[in-house]
């Protein structure tokens, strides 16, 4: 049976967890999409990368829960 990966914030975080559940996911190095994520958010004038970052923070549930 293969494992079911979900999109959840992990416990191992820098602020809330948010880039390294989004790297998982997707099966990237967790330190490299937050770069990656930072540097977007940097050349699109901050306000998209901060905004959907605050938004996944509260849509995504904490590792462990549900």
């Amino acid at each position: 049976m293969a494992q079911e990966s979900k999109l959840v914030r992990v416990k191992e975080k820098w602020i809330a967890g948010v880039c390294g559940g989004i790297a998982d996911f997707f099966g990237l190095k967790r330190d490299g999409f937050r770069l990656l994520w930072l540097i977007l958010t940097i050349f699109t004038a901050g306000f998209p990368g901060v905004f959907c970052y605050f938004l996944l923070w509260f849509l995504m549930p904490k590792e462990g829960e549900r």
